[in-house]
């Protein structure tokens, strides 16, 4: 059983994805994280060393702070964390024991530069119906959550790239875009190391409403359309992703908990 300001991994494993998940600090010694530089889902790399110039930056938030294996560097941070009034835990066995679990770990060496603030920062053409909707979802919650999107004129995709150090995704002739059959959102799950089953489920929902391919899952053709219906609705294009995340985390949510579950209105005119 985990102490009152404890985590268990299987707790944190089922917030991680979700709107409401808690910040997640990786405070592991430089040896501990070259000898794995992946990271749990949507964490942070903050230097155990200096949490006093850094604990505030957490001010309203819940965090959940992990070491290599749940001891003193989590144990001290989150306590200091708490000294601020910052809503604190640790992990449970820490990374290893996350590992050990077999929950999924990001490979972050694909990832853009950071911007000043410490922001991954991709661009992509302007008016987003479905994979440019469902990328940035996929990136707010399990790669950074402080990402940042700019959408532009299709012409200008490369060259806001190029001067604004911005990562190009879902355009032709770049790393983050379709191959083959499959479209972004799946390339950024093999590339990241995001195989989880709920994912790969709603992979195959987003890939069918965005090639055209409505009879490859039974959501696909209701997400298409709800994604058409949002981008009618709304004129900016952050204003949409805003309002569309909420889409995401209830299929994600349904992927993950509710495939088995069916509804049907039992009323008693039909029952006679």
């Amino acid at each position: 059983m985990p102490s009152p300001n404890e985590i268990s991994i299987s707790t944190l494993g089922r917030l991680v994805g979700l709107p409401g998940s808690p910040v997640i600090v990786d405070v592991r010694i430089e040896d501990d994280y070259r000898s794995d530089p992946r990271l749990m889902p949507g964490s942070l790399r903050r230097d155990y060393t200096t949490v006093s110039s850094w604990a505030r930056e957490f001010a309203g938030r819940s965090v959940v702070v992990s070491c290599q294996r749940g001891l003193k560097l989590s144990q001290g941070a989150a306590a200091w964390l708490r000294h601020e009034g910052i809503a604190a835990e640790t992990l449970e066995g820490g990374f290893e024991a996350w590992r050990a679990a077999g929950h999924p770990l990001v490979d972050i060496s694909k990832l853009p530069k950071r911007d000043a603030q410490g922001r991954t920062v991709w661009v992509t053409r302007a008016r987003p119906k479905v994979d440019r909707i469902a990328c940035p979802w996929l990136i707010r919650r399990f790669i950074d959550p402080h990402a940042v999107f700019l959408f532009v004129a299709p012409a200008e995709v490369a060259a806001v790239a190029d001067r604004f150090g911005a990562a190009p995704f879902d355009i032709d002739g770049v790393f983050w875009s379709h191959r083959g059959a499959r479209c972004t959102f799946d390339t950024m799950l093999e590339e990241f190391g995001l195989d989880t089953k709920p994912l790969r489920q709603l992979a195959d929902i987003v890939r069918g409403a965005d090639t055209d391919r409505l009879d490859l899952t039974p959501q696909s053709a209701g997400l298409l359309a709800v994604s058409l219906g949002y981008s009618r609705m709304y004129r900016d294009d952050l204003e949409q992703l805003a309002a569309a995340m909420t889409v995401y985390d209830g299929l994600y949510r349904w992927c993950r908990d509710a495939t088995d579950e069916t509804h049907n209105w039992p009323s008693a005119q039909a029952a006679r």
